[in-house]
């Protein structure tokens, strides 16, 4: 396994760059106001991670499904929530039990935050399925939705998306990749 970095590094940097987004909706679409940005070196790829003032908002692989291309903010590595979300993601690569205790700030609509929550209470080494979320959240016939929720999650490894499973424990898809899935779950002892 590949020695991640501890701290971030600069990522699709345009230092000094006003905030590439603006609050509020675009084509039906949450769009954040982020206001820095920097990269993490993992075993699986490098992480683009993105910040607001309110907490981490974005943790995109490259190459991710839904990945938002390059952020025209500044690359502030020690930007009060990147610096946190670094430091617990190096202390997840050496230990995968460690928690995540960034404050979040993912954009989504109110069932999918729903769904990102539930999603944060799957233990480390356990999976869940679209259903038993569905289920959790007393919508026994939403587990689509559901997947669509799971499939937009902005935070990967930090909102534990690899963790769902299909109904009969097989892998489904992942917005990084299902290489990623298998490689993020055996570290955790699912596989």
């Amino acid at each position: 396994m590949k020695t991640p970095a501890k701290t971030c590094a600069p990522a699709l940097a345009a230092p000094g760059a006003a905030p590439s987004r603006t609050p509020g909706t675009t084509a039906g679409r949450i769009v954040p106001l982020y206001l820095a940005q920097c990269q993490v070196d993992t075993p699986w790829g490098p992480l683009l991670l993105a910040a607001t003032a309110a907490g981490l908002a974005g943790a995109w692989f490259e190459g991710q499904a839904h990945h938002p291309g390059p952020l025209a903010v500044p690359v502030q590595p020690g930007q009060l929530h990147l610096a946190q979300a670094s430091a617990q993601l190096a202390a997840y690569f050496a230990r995968p039990g460690s928690g995540f205790t960034v404050p979040l700030d993912p954009q989504g609509t109110a069932f999918q935050q729903q769904v990102w929550l539930a999603l944060r209470a799957i233990p480390v080494g356990q999976g869940s399925s679209y259903g038993a979320i569905a289920q959790a959240l007393g919508r026994p016939q939403a587990a689509r939705a559901v997947g669509a929720a799971v499939g937009r999650n902005p935070l990967s490894i930090v909102v534990p998306c690899h963790r769902v499973l299909g109904r009969d424990g097989s892998l489904t898809g992942y917005a990084g990749g299902l290489p990623r899935k298998q490689a993020l779950l055996r570290h955790e002892g699912l596989l």
